[in-house]
C-alpha cells in the first residue's frame, strides 16, 4: 500500500489511523431465555426512561428556569440578574439531562447486547427527535386551536 505522501502527491489516500473496522476475538456467548427477557425489559425501562427525559427537555425544564429566573428577579430587584440566572440554569439543566440520557443510551446498547441483539447504535438521536416533533405538533395546536388568534377571526357583533 502506497501510504508515504511523496508516492501520493501529498495526500494520505488510505484509512486514517484508528479507525479500522472492530473485531471480536469471540462471539459472546448467550445468556439463558429467561436472562434474555430480563434484559430485553431492561432495555425497555431505559428507553422509556430515555423518553421521560426527552420530554422534559421540551417544557418542564424552560419552565421551572424561567420560575427560578423570576424568583431571583423578585428577591434581587434586578431584571439582568434574573435573566442571567435563568439562562444558567437552563444551560446546566439541559446539558445535565443530556447527559444522563447519553449515559443511558449507552447503557441500553450494552443491555440491548446481552438481550441477544446485534446493537451497534443507540436510539438517542431517535428518540430526542420525535420528541421533538411531538411536542412542536402540540405546542401548533395549543397555538392555532386552544389559544387560538382569538378575535381577529371571531365577529365581535358590533361590539368593541
Amino acid at each position: 500500500m502506497r501510504s508515504d505522501p511523496s508516492e501520493t502527491g501529498g495526500l494520505f489516500v488510505g484509512r486514517r489511523p484508528g479507525t479500522a473496522p472492530t473485531h471480536f476475538r469471540t462471539p459472546p456467548e448467550r445468556g439463558s431465555s429467561v436472562r434474555q427477557r430480563v434484559d430485553g425489559s431492561l432495555a425497555n425501562i431505559l428507553v422509556a426512561a430515555i423518553t421521560v427525559l426527552s420530554l422534559l427537555c421540551w417544557g418542564p425544564i424552560p419552565v421551572a428556569c424561567l420560575w427560578i429566573g423570576s424568583q431571583i428577579d423578585y428577591l434581587s430587584g434586578s431584571v439582568s440578574i434574573g435573566i442571567l440566572s435563568a439562562f444558567v440554569a437552563l444551560f446546566a439543566l439541559l446539558f445535565g439531562a443530556l447527559s444522563l440520557m447519553r449515559r443511558l443510551d449507552n447503557a441500553w446498547i450494552l443491555v440491548r447486547r446481552a438481550a441477544g441483539h446485534d446493537q451497534r447504535t443507540g436510539i438517542l438521536g431517535r428518540v430526542f427527535a420525535i420528541t421533538a416533533a411531538v411536542c412542536a405538533l402540540i405546542v401548533l395546536f395549543w397555538f392555532v386551536v386552544i389559544h387560538g388568534p382569538g378575535n381577529s377571526l371571531v365577529s365581535s357583533g358590533g361590539e368593541t
